[in-house]
């Protein structure tokens, strides 16, 4: 087996650290709009607001594909290092106003950070052997922590650079300090990197897209809109779910919003490697899998359901003499009733992992009454109570993360095989994909949650998203082995065969 050089080993670390540097840059607006709106420093709305948040997003996401070609033409070092030194420029000039437009317009374009995606996978997987590539495009995945660190670091930077909110005009240094990290961080690419492209290098424009009339790259695609795409979408969406569904403080929901986020850049490694283990169809296997399951869970909603139960009815004619909370009297004869339970003083401290039933009855008559044989004398009403607990949701939503962070980079172990010399443009268009779920994502659940007054609703779709993904997949591996093509079949069952 042949094992990657040393300069591979160097251009992975390089090439992941600046890709985290990048992906923390990418999502800057998601912590700097909200300090700006919450201290009074500008007067945008919710609907500007959210443009601001979602044009670096579609900018980072449609650019990954020429990105992609680019590196393929001209190689990593040149165009990583570029990109990084022209998305510090805007960067630094974000911090020289607070005109919206203008704040737009510099959004747009340090939104390119997202794109250095794209050209980190194609460099990376340059590097080394195919039996390697797995883990080595999942450690370079790591990278994706990046937005994790942005939202827990950002916040005490802008308290410290602010006093503390005593000079509020102190936010300015913040994106002068991601510019220039991204200077510094240009520089030591450039310095320390050797470039390379792939042998294909030399094609046509025509010849370098063609892989893109191939139905895989299409489908390697939708399989990356799920485990990419979503989990950006619910890094910004978790922090609105937990105030809404479980009251929580911001600051609390920042952190539990962490633990679905950072998890899953970790676990991207963990992917690479599993995937060069066993192979990334089994993986693929597995999380399209697990999703369906763990999303399924979460779709449930919280919720308190009433609905008619056992009532009670007369045994013979009479009037009625006496209505008590315990009983019911018609003439001589008594009917106990079932009261219901006092409720907990604080029910909402309640730890409730599974769903709750209680039933009483209520009298439907009062004394004096005329009552008929089997006539209704209390009808019953049972309560069905579902508290969808936090700590269970929490720990769902974390195991989510987790089979996502293993599925990006499993999608990824596939690209190298199929596609081995254009690694870049395939790597760039599943990745735009991938990054417009992340754009398209709130704006879905958005629509979704207003339609169904349901927060759950995006749990829904993410569960339907994921059986379609594992249906398709098992088709297209049925077809495949039913065509005689267990060579395929192998190269992900035993890799490195």
């Amino acid at each position: 087996m042949q094992r990657p050089t040393n300069i591979a080993y160097r251009i992975l670390f390089l090439n992941t650290l600046a890709f985290t540097i990048c992906f923390a840059g990418w999502v800057l607006n998601g912590v700097l709009v909200a300090f700006l709106i919450d201290n009074g420093i500008v007067n945008w709305t919710l609907v500007q607001a959210g443009w601001l948040l979602g044009i670096p997003v579609l900018t980072g996401s449609v650019m990954r594909l020429p990105l992609g070609l680019l590196t393929d033409k001209l190689g990593g070092r040149w165009v990583f290092s570029g990109l990084m030194l022209l998305c510090a420029i805007p960067l630094f000039l974000l911090s020289t106003t607070t005109h919206y437009t203008l704040f737009l317009i510099l959004s747009f374009l340090f939104g390119l950070l997202g794109a250095s995606f794209a050209v980190g996978v194609g460099f990376t997987s340059l590097w080394f052997p195919p039996e390697w590539q797995g883990r080595a495009l999942g450690i370079f995945g790591v990278g994706n922590a990046g937005s994790a660190i942005t939202t827990m670091v950002a916040p005490s930077l802008l308290i410290r650079l602010t006093g503390g909110g005593a000079n509020p005009e102190g936010w300015r240094m913040l994106p002068v300090i991601y510019a220039i990290a991204l200077v510094v961080m240009a520089v030591l690419f450039a310095l320390f990197t050797r470039n390379k492209r792939p042998a294909g290098s030399g094609k046509s424009l025509a010849l370098m897209l063609r892989p893109l009339k191939s139905i895989r790259v299409w489908r390697f695609g939708l399989y990356y809109f799920l485990v990419f795409g979503c989990f950006i979408t619910f890094s910004q969406w978790l922090v609105s779910y937990f105030l809404n569904v479980y009251n929580t403080t911001l600051v609390t929901a920042g952190l539990f919003a962490a633990c679905f986020s950072l998890p899953a850049g970790l676990f991207r490694a963990v992917g690479g490697w599993l995937s060069d283990k066993f192979g990334a169809r089994r993986v693929m296997y597995w999380v399209l899998g697990s999703s369906v399951a763990l999303t399924f869970l979460l779709l449930i909603p919280r919720m308190e359901i009433y609905s008619p139960g056992a009532g009670l009815m007369a045994t013979q004619a009479g009037i009625v003499t006496q209505v008590s909370a315990g009983a019911i009297t018609v003439d001589h004869k008594t009917y106990p009733l079932q009261a219901r339970q006092p409720r907990p003083t604080h029910p909402d401290r309640q730890q409730l992992i599974f769903p709750t039933k209680e039933s009483w009855q209520e009298a439907a008559v009062q004394p004096g009454d005329v009552v008929k044989k089997k006539q209704m004398l209390a009808q019953g009403v049972t309560r069905i109570y579902f508290q969808a607990n936090i700590w269970v949701f929490l720990a769902l939503i974390l195991l989510t993360g987790i089979s996502w962070g293993i599925g990006t980079a499993a999608v990824f172990k596939h690209i190298p095989v199929y596609f081995p010399q254009e690694v870049g443009i395939v790597g760039g268009m599943v990745g735009l994909i991938g990054g417009l779920g992340g754009f398209t994502g709130p704006i879905l659940f958005g629509y979704l949650l207003h339609l169904s007054g349901l927060w759950t609703s995006s749990w829904c779709f993410v569960c339907l998203l994921s059986a379609l993904c594992l249906v398709w997949m098992h088709n297209v591996i049925t077809r495949m082995m039913k065509r005689g093509a267990p060579h395929l079949a192998d190269k992900f069952e035993r890799p490195g065969q």
